[in-house]
């Protein structure tokens, strides 16, 4: 299955912009013993949308029905969020996602992303679904429990499903420590043609 290995590459720009992200919010202070002790976040923010921009060009644009940032606890959760990764000088929309929500851990840079998570690369033609997911940012590494299941899709008949994933983007390799089943579509180099193997 090396032909999805790309797609891992290409999925962190836009994960790591949260991080970016992370670092505009200001704070503020209720008062009384602190947002620690009362709960409520230091900085509220509704409809939030953030364009990362690298020489002139947009690299990634992020959206959130809502921001919260808890400065003493570090860490920053968001609601109903999506990303859009552009190419070719910012004229081409390469990768979108989604999801529920996110954790996003100031200090460690590790990120919880829950509630439906789908990644789609148009380049590498593949689609990742996944109801939680987790980065690792010390290990770069993307991952799912062990119970949980990710589904793998592309266009030319490629969909199956798996226990355990990870992912490791420093090393390009990625695992299923549970069950796989489905089909996997990949090219013969020699006779040019689709073959169909059945995952296992």
């Amino acid at each position: 299955m090396e032909g999805i290995k790309p797609f891992f590459s290409k999925f962190f720009p836009p994960v790591l912009f949260l991080l970016c992200f992370t670092a505009l919010g200001c704070s503020f202070d209720y008062g009384g013993s602190g947002s620690e002790d009362s709960g409520l976040p230091d900085i509220v923010m509704d409809e939030v949308e953030y364009v990362r921009i690298r020489d002139g060009d947009p690299l990634v644009r992020f959206r959130a029905e809502q921001a919260e940032r808890y400065e003493k606890k570090q860490f920053m959760e968001v609601r109903n969020f999506s990303f859009e990764q552009f190419t070719d000088h910012g004229e081409r929309i390469d990768s979108t996602g989604q999801a529920s929500a996110a954790r996003i851990e100031l200090d460690s840079g590790n990120i919880g992303i829950s509630g439906g998570v789908s990644l789609s690369v148009d380049s590498e033609n593949i689609v990742i679904e996944a109801e939680n997911l987790s980065w690792n940012d010390k290990e770069r590494q993307l991952a799912v429990a062990p119970e949980d299941t990710v589904r793998i899709f592309r266009d030319d008949g490629t969909s199956f499903q798996g226990f355990g994933f990870k992912a490791n983007t420093r090393k390009r390799t990625w695992e299923f420590s549970g069950s796989i089943n489905g089909v996997y579509v990949y090219e013969d180099g020699e006779d040019s043609q689709d073959d169909d193997a059945e995952a296992r």
